[in-house]
């Protein structure tokens, strides 16, 4: 009793901390079965400057992303970093295309590593993608 009592505590509290849990089943031996949470977050929020005009680009399977670099001042040392964004959604496109050099924004979304096909083989990159864009 005392067991389960703990455990809903348990999973009570962590229903509060965590924003959006995966539940995973995992079978720890064959008589039981374990609940286990995800706690894995990937959510970002950027300021920065725009370094240039975004461009739209259509990709093979119709689908069409606005893409533009910020640059960011590095805090603890000289220089900066540049970070590719990608908007997918139309409202999100719709304002990158909008952005001029040098205008500073707020980016809030996801970081995602992009795979294609290059004349090379498999290709990669890090890639922000831009849930909302605002101005500041």
């Amino acid at each position: 009793m005392i067991t389960s009592l703990i455990k809903g505590v348990i999973k009570l509290a962590t229903k509060a901390i965590v924003k959006n849990p995966t539940k995973k089943t995992v079978k720890k031996s064959i008589s039981a079965e374990v609940e286990e949470i995800d706690l894995s977050l990937n959510d970002l929020l950027l300021r920065g400057r725009v370094s240039a005009a975004a461009t739209t680009k259509e990709l093979p399977s119709g689908d069409k992303v606005v893409e533009f670099r910020l640059i960011i001042t590095r805090e603890s040392r000289e220089g900066v970093d540049t970070l590719d964004i990608a908007a997918w959604s139309a409202k999100s496109r719709k304002t990158a295309l909008t952005l001029g050099p040098d205008e500073w924004v707020e980016i809030s979304g996801a970081i995602h590593r992009r795979f294609w096909q290059s004349p090379g083989g498999l290709a990669s990159r890090w890639q922000v993608e831009a849930l909302e864009i605002s101005r500041l």
